[in-house]
């Protein structure tokens, strides 16, 4: 019986050719009568292609590339006539009859992946491999027909001010067995919750990394059960093209890309936009003691940051090494590689990790017009995405409100998380930065000519407490990451309400409960785009653990029979999301003041036009009216333990006061349109610790 070997053997067609190639486009990229492959290496004295069929360890042919004939400039390439897909390729790149130097890591014993390459192979744990097979994977590119048909599928282009972030890990969202997904852990997991998404009203789902990396990478062990730990997060990528196969169903080569296309359009179908987590900061070949995969291989002293006469690598990343972003070969990487997520696999936008590392020069300090930066915000076929920075590193660099934008660019707001967070436990002297957070970060966003819709407010992430464990939790406990519990950050600004961890307490459970409706309240209906992580609306715990990274179990997997325990706190967040949408003055083009006859804003003590912004203060009233006849919205958030009655705003003729939220009330929401009148018009006893929000209609 035929073997895929014997298969692919006789794909080779009988004109089968060594031809000098083009140097653009750089990969491999399929031609009429073959494939032309094109690698970068300034440094290299000698380049080879090696070719595989898969399942074999040992190369079906290697082609050496001629130093005159297959290279342009420091670009090398060659063209195989009579090639067809199924084949797997590598490099290997050699430096000789040069002076050594600590700045390059050549060895031509190690074939190498394809900078480029937008389908990977390589064993995997989560397709049954052995750590120890993982480990060893050499990393090949493969060749596979990318046909796909993506109908009438287009980019959804939601403004970004309508946009509601919805964070989620495509393997830890439906990998629990409560899932209840036939294809759990999988692209086609995620469009199996494509109903419940549509459900609770996000726009956007924000997926933590799916380009190809390693989860055999992690080296410890959980010292309280002896199990071995894995990378779960993904963000030590190998490669900025390819998606994770182990996410794909289908094993054959070349699935991942059409499984994740195959999730895209599902989700433009349901008019949710797709935003990926990408990592160009660092990779995870590491740091001196880490593997030559790709691009160390290749030219280090180009891809990444070194000591120029040591060769120790720069880590602005926290992850051993760092990538030489602004130089112009590693730009051009990076914004052929957001081009393709854009062109082929129709991506809404991108999250950019530890953003900070894109502005920083050859000597690793910050630029004041960072080429990089300024290319993406310009780049024609990027014009339409969403471009997200996480604007700090792990280095100190930290540039929320400062990162160089080019009049594109939105920011986590990391202010807006430790604001809220302060507020809400009951710190003093945050009233004025609450109001400030509230209305839209002006401090930040303003002076720049930003607008509101530039802040991406967040109060949880998938990088430290989920909003369950925010309000049970003093201290994070990630002892069973197997670092002594160094790991994770230990400022986290939260509280338990009084003990620490699960317990059976009414009173403190009642606290908890209701101060996560506060975050929620407070977050979703702030000016800015909310980000909502997965599995806070229904109350996820991680047990304390605020660095689940390598958590790849119950630990970091979305526990989904928490749904039906908290339905009450999943209709309380859809209502929000809801009202939102329903109410334009919620999500504002401009700042207060910038533009004229649309809305405007006041603020409001227990005393009308009387707030409070003193150190003691814990209480502020919010007002928002529009000037086109829409319903007013008066939000009220008061932090102090003792309850308050706060005078009502008077409402033109013919409109009243309608309860929509009460975060010390149960049920503490009711559906957009549904609201009760209040039956005093004048004022509103508002209880210790909570949020009310009330509508003028």
């Amino acid at each position: 019986m035929p073997t895929d070997r014997d298969r692919l053997l006789r794909a080779v067609g009988d004109d089968f050719a060594v031809l000098r190639g083009h140097p653009l486009p750089f990969g491999a990229t399929r031609l009429h009568g073959g494939v032309n492959f094109s690698i970068f290496s300034r440094h290299a004295t000698a380049m080879t292609l090696v070719l595989f069929v898969p399942g074999d360890p040992e190369p079906l042919m290697e082609l050496p590339l001629d130093r005159e004939l297959n290279r342009t400039g420091d670009v090398w390439h060659v063209f195989v006539q009579g090639l067809a897909p199924g084949f797997e390729y590598g490099y290997r790149a050699e430096r000789t009859g040069q002076k050594p130097s600590p700045l390059h890591r050549f060895d031509p014993a190690v074939v190498l992946l394809d900078p480029y390459a937008r389908a990977l192979s390589g064993p995997s744990l989560w397709r049954g491999a052995s750590r120890e097979a993982s480990r060893a994977a050499a990393w090949r590119g493969v060749l596979v027909d990318e046909t796909f048909d993506w109908e009438f599928d287009r980019p959804l282009k939601h403004h970004l001010a309508d946009t509601v972030i919805y964070e989620l890990h495509v393997r830890g969202f439906t990998r629990h067995p409560s899932s209840g997904v036939a294809h759990p852990g999988t692209y086609r997991g995620v469009i199996e919750k494509i109903p419940y998404l549509q459900e609770l009203g996000v726009t956007a789902v924000e997926l933590l990394p799916v380009t190809e990396f390693d989860e055999a990478d992690n080296f410890r062990v959980n010292p309280q059960t002896g199990e071995p730990l894995h990378n779960l997060w993904g963000y030590h990528p190998v490669n900025f093209f390819a998606p994770k196969a182990a996410y794909a169903v289908d094993p054959a080569p070349g699935a991942e890309l059409r499984e994740f296309r195959e999730m895209v359009k599902a989700l433009h179908r349901a008019g949710i936009e797709v935003i990926l987590d990408l990592v160009f900061n660092h990779t995870g070949e590491g740091n001196e003691q880490g593997r030559t995969l790709s691009f160390r291989g290749f030219d280090n002293s180009v891809y990444y940051l070194l000591d120029p006469k040591t060769g120790a690598y720069a880590n602005y990343s926290g992850c051993g090494n760092t990538v030489n972003c602004n130089h112009p070969v590693v730009r051009n990487l990076i914004v052929d590689a957001l081009c393709w997520w854009v062109t082929e696999m129709h991506v809404d936008g991108f999250r950019f990790d530890l953003a900070a590392i894109l502005a920083r020069g050859p000597d690793g300090q910050p630029l004041a017009n960072p080429p990089l930066i300024e290319q993406l915000a310009a780049n024609p076929v990027l014009a339409d995405a969403k471009l997200i920075a996480e604007a700090w590193d792990a280095a100190g660099l930290y540039q929320v409100g400062t990162f160089p934008n080019f009049g594109r660019w939105a920011e986590w707001n990391g202010k807006f998380r430790d604001d809220l967070r302060c507020f809400v436990r009951g710190d003093a002297g945050m009233v004025p930065l609450l109001a400030t957070r509230l209305a839209g970060s002006s401090d930040l966003y303003q002076d720049d000519g930003r607008a509101p819709f530039h802040s991406i407010n967040f109060i949880t992430c998938h990088d430290g407490f989920t909003l369950a464990d925010l309000v049970s939790f003093e201290r994070k406990h990630n002892e069973a990451n197997g670092e002594h519990n160094v790991d994770g950050s230990d400022v986290n600004f939260s509280s338990h309400c009084g003990s620490e961890g699960p317990l059976d307490d009414p009173a403190i459970q009642a606290c908890r409960a209701r101060r996560i409706r506060n975050f929620s309240a407070l977050l979703l209906l702030a000016h800015g785009v909310p980000m909502w992580l997965a599995g806070d609306e229904f109350g996820n715990s991680q047990g304390g653990n605020n660095n689940a990274w390598c958590q790849d179990n119950a630990i970091g997997w979305l526990d989904w029979s928490g749904l039906e325990a908290q339905r009450d706190l999943f209709a309380f967040c859809r209502h929000l999301i809801a009202f939102r949408r329903l109410h334009p003055l919620l999500r504002p083009r401009h700042f207060e003041g910038e533009e004229s006859g649309e809305r405007r804003l006041t603020w409001h003590g227990p005393q009308l036009f009387k707030a409070d912004w003193s150190e003691k203060s814990h209480s502020l009233g919010m007002h928002l009216q529009g000037l086109k006849g829409e319903a007013e919205v008066y939000l009220i958030a008061h932090a102090a333990t003792a309850a308050q009655t706060f005078a009502l705003p008077k409402l033109a003729p013919g409109r009243q006061w309608r309860r929509f939220v009460d975060t010390a009330c149960e049920p503490a929401s009711v559906a957009p349109g549904e609201e009760p009148i209040l039956a005093n018009q004048g004022g509103y006893a508002v209880s210790g610790e909570s949020v009310v929000v009330l509508v003028g209609a």
